[in-house]
């Protein structure tokens, strides 16, 4: 049987006194309990958002730190990533205990890496990203090689942008959503949607997104892609309609960019066809909502094409967000692998 699953909104705070450190707590805590932890699972994943959400402080000089709840093989995790501006550091010198920027113990990502399955760090010139996956029962072989966002806009209280992600056997699938404009019309909007994508995963990209457009016809609409992946085919392939970005990286390779065709799901629409667009196991499917800005590359970040998914989502969003809209983000490892 396979596995489904809708994103939930990405709970940001910014991390800018002291007193935000114990929020992160407080909403890793909730986290926890929707993902069913026993109290000592809970206590990692408060260990970890604390020590994150402190470093973000003390050593970046504050940020963000997002919280969402995710899904791995057999059960629901937590992740937290903790986003700066700072000066950055050197893994290496920082991981081991004992070695501190800041006057503290630094004991801070050692501990973070050894209550956390997954384990990502970036740091450059532009600031850290630091990022963790906590599942329950200390499983080393639950995450799936995915990131998500669904992050509201800032001083609203929903999200109009929404995905679904599926996994059955090899067999990947995955819907992003941008509901028009934002607040609780465009969340009606993508709510429907990824609603409608979620009933019936085994459908081709296409057909998702006409079951999409019939479900939106009574919303205000929005834009919409969904893509396809089985491994033994070689390929993705990948239906949208309206401004969602997305694209295929694979190291050494060209970009390959996956197009939409224009029109609004639920309103101004004609049946799109897949395009079929060749993908090696391991290549990186990113793709998200007009909330990130387009005039990136991952070429420019030597070597984060490799990292886990999550990262990426997160480098680029220190890196180009917007800020004045929602923002969704969907990034898939092909194949399964982190």
């Amino acid at each position: 049987m396979g596995i489904g699953f809708v994103g939930q909104v990405t709970r940001a705070i910014t991390v800018d006194e002291a007193t935000r450190v114990g929020q992160v707590r407080r909403e890793a805590q909730v986290l926890a309990q929707l993902a069913g932890f026993a109290e000592l699972d809970a206590g990692r994943v408060t260990l970890v958002a604390v020590e994150i959400a402190t470093n973000v402080l003390r050593h970046g000089g504050g940020g963000r730190v997002l919280l969402s709840l995710v899904q791995g093989r057999t059960g629901k995790g937590v992740e937290v990533c903790g986003i700066d501006h700072g000066p950055g550091f050197s893994l290496s010198s920082c991981l081991p205990d004992g070695y501190s920027t800041g006057g503290t113990p630094g004991q801070g990502l050692g501990a973070i890496k050894r209550q956390a399955q997954v384990f990502d760090v970036w740091s450059d010139t532009r600031g850290a990203v630091v990022l963790a996956r906590v599942y329950g029962e200390r499983t080393r072989n639950e995450d799936l090689g995915y990131g998500a966002l669904r992050l509201a806009m800032r001083q609203e209280t929903v999200c109009g942008d929404a995905w679904f992600l599926s996994r059955d056997g090899e067999r990947t699938s995955g819907v992003l959503v941008d509901g028009l404009g934002h607040g609780l019309l465009a969340a009606e909007s993508a709510d429907a949607g990824i609603a409608a994508a979620a009933e019936i995963p085994e459908l081709a990209a296409d057909e998702v997104l006409a079951r999409m457009h019939a479900r939106m016809s009574s919303t205000r609409g929005g834009a919409a892609a969904a893509f396809v992946h089985e491994p033994e085919s070689g390929v993705v392939r990948f239906a949208g309609v309206g401004n969602i970005a997305a694209a295929i990286h694979e190291p050494g390779q060209a970009t390959r960019g996956l197009a939409s065709h224009p029109g609004i799901v639920g309103s101004q629409y004609r049946r799109a066809p897949a395009f079929v667009v060749p993908a090696t196991p391991g290549a990186l499917l990113l793709m998200h909502s007009d909330g990130l800005q387009t005039r990136w590359s991952l070429s420019q970040y030597e070597g984060l094409v490799y990292r886990h998914p999550a990262l990426v989502l997160a480098v680029l969003l220190r890196d180009f967000d917007r800020g004045r809209d929602d923002t969704g983000a969907l990034a898939v490892r092909l194949g399964g692998a982190a």
